[in-house]
């Protein structure tokens, strides 16, 4: 996750969830963009 920039992590975020991928994945990617303290809009997970 290190490498991913936060433009990248969010995209990554709302392409996931738009996909309606597995939940845990789209955990790990939310966990993240609060450790980076990033703000995401979104009814999934918040």
């Amino acid at each position: 996750m290190a490498m991913l920039t936060d433009e990248m992590l969010l995209e990554s975020y709302h392409m996931a969830t738009s996909l309606q991928l597995d939940r845990e994945f789209i955990a790990l990617l939310l966990a993240e963009i609060h450790r980076r303290e990033l703000m995401t809009v979104s009814p999934l997970l918040h």
